[in-house]
């Protein structure tokens, strides 16, 4: 048996966010992000002690987090718009994959030290002054909304998702905080102070999750979402005259980058008309799965050995 390796790139952007914003404007406010969300750490902590607000502190926290988680993420959107080298032939797409997964990491870590810290302020109950909650809550809303709308048309970018996702999730918790405060206010219930502080520390785990399985599935070359094997395995059949698929692989690059390698046994035929059932193939791979980076190896049927009967299954994915 004859084979060859085919392999085609279509033409699409390297290094290019799958979103409706350009990846300049993007890290641009990544940057202006990180400098608003610095602000207000310190005036959290600062009003936070001074109001003796477990809420106030814990989002304070919660916000110093979202630092490193921007600076992270600023420097992976830098990364991933970089060109292939030598040595990473598949250019830095990866980067923001990493820097949302090292992100979910810490977050998961603050997460558990808010829900202590809450924890230890319901046995230890301490009055607080909303007056100060108020204001300072009205402020982290604000700012920490504005981040959020910012970054929403980056959405489907996994790396400027998890900093969307957490923004939001700390514009909730700026809510809760404003509830809090007016709740104590109204009625004296103070422990509604480190109650507001506990279900901010379970929020973080909570909005925290889907970033880790998305990261760690993509880190793990695990199939992109929203595709079967099988499915993949029947376009390609569907395309005459193949014949046979096997050693199917998918993966995902960056967000919005799938890859794809696999063996197709073909009849034997002129280099000409390979090149032609190659496209062919691509195209279906590109409009059905947005599939645009493809090594395709065509196996020449051959005559069957002495001894070897020749099967050829519609599926397989084990190696032959």
């Amino acid at each position: 048996m004859d084979s060859h390796a085919e392999h085609s790139h279509a033409g699409h952007a390297h290094g290019l966010l799958p979103s409706e914003v350009e990846p300049g404007r993007l890290t641009g406010r990544l940057k202006w992000a990180l400098g608003a969300t610095i602000a207000l750490v310190v005036a959290e902590l600062v009003g936070g002690l001074a109001s003796h607000s477990i809420a106030l502190i814990t989002d304070g926290v919660h916000n110093l987090t979202d630092a490193p988680t921007l600076v992270i993420s600023w420097l992976a959107a830098r990364w991933a718009e970089r060109p292939p080298t030598s040595e990473k032939t598949y250019g830095y797409h990866r980067a923001g994959i990493l820097a949302a997964f090292t992100n979910a990491l810490v977050l998961v870590f603050v997460g558990v030290f808010l829900i202590w810290e809450s924890y230890e302020r319901f046995r230890h109950p301490v009055a607080v002054h909303t007056s100060t909650m108020l204001v300072l809550g009205a402020v982290a809303l604000a700012i920490n909304g504005g981040i959020t709308v910012g970054l929403v048309r980056g959405r489907r970018d996994l790396n400027l998702r998890s900093v969307l996702i957490h923004n939001l999730g700390d514009a909730l918790s700026n809510v809760g905080i404003l509830v809090g405060a007016l709740v104590i206010h109204w009625t004296g219930i103070e422990w509604v102070d480190p109650l507001m502080g506990l279900l901010i520390g379970a929020m973080v785990l909570w909005t925290t999750t889907g970033i880790l399985r998305d990261s760690s599935h993509i880190l793990l070359e695990g199939l992109p979402k929203q595709m079967r094997l099988e499915e993949i395995a029947k376009i390609i059949l569907a395309v005459e005259p193949v014949q046979e698929v096997h050693d199917i692989h998918v993966w995902t690059l960056g967000s919005g980058h799938n890859v794809l390698s696999c063996h197709v046994r073909i009849p034997d035929m002129h280099i000409e008309e390979s090149e032609r059932l190659l496209q062919r193939i691509n195209e279906r791979l590109a409009e059905r799965f947005h599939i645009h980076h493809t090594t395709i190896q065509f196996e020449r049927v051959g005559p069957v050995a002495a001894g070897e009967l020749y099967m050829p299954t519609p599926f397989d994915t084990t190696s032959h």
